[in-house]
């Protein structure tokens, strides 16, 4: 089989990183440019030290027009100014937050959560990576919402590591300040909360509730627990039955039957779920790597699905648990 040919712009940060970390072993690409203006000439292993002894492609400071996909893991706002330069030819799939809502009336992107739109994503040119608070979240969500079971608010606590920042460093991502701490950020408003609110709406048009979410920084380094709570009178048995058949044929999605924890998903593609019931109150626990199933693993899980490769290649993931 012919290898689909990557190019990644934006590689020395750290979805960027651990786009390269998966792509380098996968079976059916070749990586032929890591874009980065800063680390031009440099080795891969020079901004990412984990890549020592795996690679030795260099850095380069110009964008090769002869690849079938371009992963765009730049800042937000600025891969709007970067697609108008690639040929509409080139596929694009776009870490940043700049196409999950709004998408380009001249270059239209799927919302690329596979669990929601798998069939459009096979379809897809261009794919928006979903943000990682929104993916731990709406896979918490999706299973109620096509069966018009979100009939009350919803409230949310998620913690999410230190990596969820970016590589940039600033006074809420200093170790000193980070370690055995722990503080709410954009309580009610974040950024990820219209991608939740959208695809919610996709599957049950008439939901109006609130979403409240707190969303909190951890003292840990990756991975995101969510803490979803919803008035609902259905039966647990009911309900873990409906989200056992949602994600059937979703392999990155399981549904744990014992509470769960982040140790289980860090460095990994999935996404566990855990479901309890006090009276009418369902709580959903659902635990995602951010740099993974929260980035660049939903990444590489959007590729397959467009280029029509088996969905778990190259994803096929152990947690690193102790």
């Amino acid at each position: 089989m012919k290898k689909i040919k990557v190019g990644i712009l934006g590689g020395a940060g750290y979805t960027g990183g651990e786009l390269i970390r998966l792509l380098i072993y996968h079976p059916h690409i070749d990586i032929c440019f890591v874009h980065s203006k800063s680390h031009a000439g440099d080795n891969l292993f020079d901004a990412h030290p984990d890549l020592f002894g795996e690679t030795l492609i260099k850095f380069t400071d110009t964008i090769a027009d002869t690849v079938d996909v371009i992963f765009l893991c730049v800042a937000h706002e600025e891969s709007k100014k970067i697609v108008v330069g690639i040929s509409k030819k080139i596929k694009i799939i776009d870490l940043s937050q700049d196409f999950r809502i709004n998408s380009d009336n001249e270059r239209p992107f799927v919302y690329g959560l596979p669990e929601l739109n798998k069939r459009q994503i096979q379809q897809a040119i261009n794919i928006a990576n979903p943000g990682c608070f929104a993916t731990a979240i709406q896979l918490a969500l999706l299973p109620l919402a096509k069966h018009n079971l979100l009939s009350s608010d919803i409230y949310i606590s998620a913690t999410t590591g230190s990596t969820g920042a970016g590589q940039s460093l600033n006074e809420n991502t200093h170790f000193s300040w980070r370690q055995n701490n722990l503080s709410v950020y954009k309580p009610f408003v974040h950024q990820h909360l219209a991608e939740i609110i959208k695809s919610i709406t996709q599957l049950q048009e008439t939901f109006v509730n609130d979403i409240v979410f707190i969303p909190q920084r951890g003292t840990f380094t990756r991975g995101i627990l969510a803490c979803v709570t919803i008035k609902i009178d259905t039966a647990i048995e009911n309900i873990i039955h409906l989200f056992c058949a949602y994600y059937k044929n979703h392999p990155f999605v399981h549904i744990s039957d014992k509470p769960i924890n982040l140790k289980q998903v860090v460095n990994t593609n999935k996404c566990l779920l855990y479901l309890e019931k006090n009276n009418n109150q369902l709580m959903i626990v659902s635990v995602i790597d951010n740099l993974l199933k929260g980035a660049s693993g939903q990444a590489v899980q959007n590729m397959n699905l467009m280029f029509g490769l088996e969905e778990t290649s190259g994803l096929r993931l152990k947690a690193s648990a102790f």
